[in-house]
């Protein structure tokens, strides 16, 4: 018990520290012929605002373990590509613009624009002819004036080139080129490309100037607004889980805090090879602003409680490996003598951690909840329940 006697005094200094006006003996001594036993006076416990408390049972989660990702659903994805192929001349967005349904991200120049509306143009004029003469040569057909051939070609005519006026117009409203437009005179040589969702810029792919084809990624978008979990579970995991069951996750790489979620969807399908099925979980609506899409998460799926006896967490400190508690074991109106015991601990819940058996705890022990462990986890490099 050597080093727990160090770390004993550690927090000692530490207090006494914080209280440097006070003129009281150490915070925690080691009574003559014990070294397990630590004293600290009533003074200076009250003083750091200290607690005592007792072992008591709590409702502790029972959870399946699984790992996932923070995803938005497809509709909340937008990929941005070219119809057709094109020089970059304007994109004013960077990574992180905010963007509304139909605003302009890019705009796109070639020459080919410009055959693509003179080939509309003389196609529409074309047809309003071939229609004529289709009605005319179907008259004369009808009162057996022309035969079945000449009426079967003028038919072939307009038909086709009314596919070939459609197929041109198309085209031109997926560049977002106006026919009618086009119709009245007015020809362009460069189109916009807008936005079909509300969102952020997520990805840049061009700069302007850039030659992009139909194939082509310009840039990408998404709208967090149902941002979501998306959680793997192995087969043997599966029936015990349900809609409505909550859902305790970190980001590991961003942070220790605790989230919270509820599962919404229980996949019905298993990957043949991993034996694994996909949950969809939502996050509590305070914290979505918090997440982005590709975050790694790991999370815990509650599927039930049971009581187990337990001490608040900031009762238990762990050093060198080891998990330890401060019982009280004599106490007396000048001062506490106070036992380090090393203890087994379980799963820590809405601010308690279960603690295992040991033959010193009895129904009324008391130990020492807040105070001094407080200080000695920070000083001994923390612990993370």
């Amino acid at each position: 018990m050597n080093y727990i006697k160090s770390l004993m005094l550690l927090s000692a200094l530490v207090l006494t520290a914080c209280n440097n006006s006070e003129k009281e003996s150490p915070l925690l001594t080691s009574p003559e012929g014990r070294d397990d036993i630590v004293h600290l006076s009533k003074a200076q416990f009250e003083n750091a605002k200290m607690e005592v408390g007792q072992l008591t049972e709590k409702p502790f989660a029972e959870t399946v373990q699984t790992s996932g990702m923070i995803d938005v659903p497809p509709q909340s994805r937008a990929v941005i590509s070219a119809f057709a192929g094109g020089y970059i001349k304007n994109t004013p967005l960077l990574v992180g613009n905010k963007v509304s349904k139909g605003q302009r991200l890019v705009t796109l120049e070639n020459p080919e624009f410009i055959t693509m509306q003179q080939n509309y143009l003389e196609t529409a004029e074309q047809l309003s002819y071939l229609k004529s003469e289709y009605e005319r040569q179907r008259i004369m057909f009808d009162e057996k004036i022309t035969s079945q051939k000449s009426f079967l070609k003028a038919e072939s005519e307009y038909k086709s080139n009314l596919a070939r006026y459609n197929s041109f117009k198309k085209n031109l409203e997926m560049l977002n080129i106006n026919p009618a437009s086009v119709q009245a005179g007015n020809i362009v040589s460069a189109v916009n490309i807008y936005s079909p969702i509300d969102g952020n810029v997520t990805q840049v792919y061009v700069n302007t100037g850039t030659y992009v084809s139909p194939a082509d990624k310009i840039m990408e978008i998404m709208n967090t607004d149902h941002i979501h979990l998306e959680l793997k579970v192995f087969e043997k995991d599966l029936l015990q889980l349900k809609k409505g069951q909550e859902i305790l996750f970190t980001v590991p790489e961003a942070s220790k805090e605790i989230f919270k979620g509820e599962v919404h969807l229980v996949g019905t399908s298993i990957d043949p090879n991993t034996r694994i099925a996909l949950i969809h979980g939502h996050i509590d609506e305070k914290d979505e602003q918090n997440f982005t899409a590709g975050m790694f998460v790991e999370a815990q799926i509650v599927t039930g409680t049971s009581d187990q006896w337990a001490l608040p967490e900031n009762a238990v400190v762990e050093m060198e490996g080891k998990n330890y508690v401060l019982l009280i074991e004599n106490e007396n109106a000048e001062e506490f003598e106070i036992l380090p015991v090393e203890v087994k601990i379980g799963a820590t819940y809405n601010g308690f951690t279960a603690i295992g058996k040991s033959e010193k705890f009895k129904p009324e022990t008391k130990f020492l909840t807040k105070g001094a462990f407080v200080l000695l986890q920070e000083e001994g490099g923390g612990h993370d329940h």
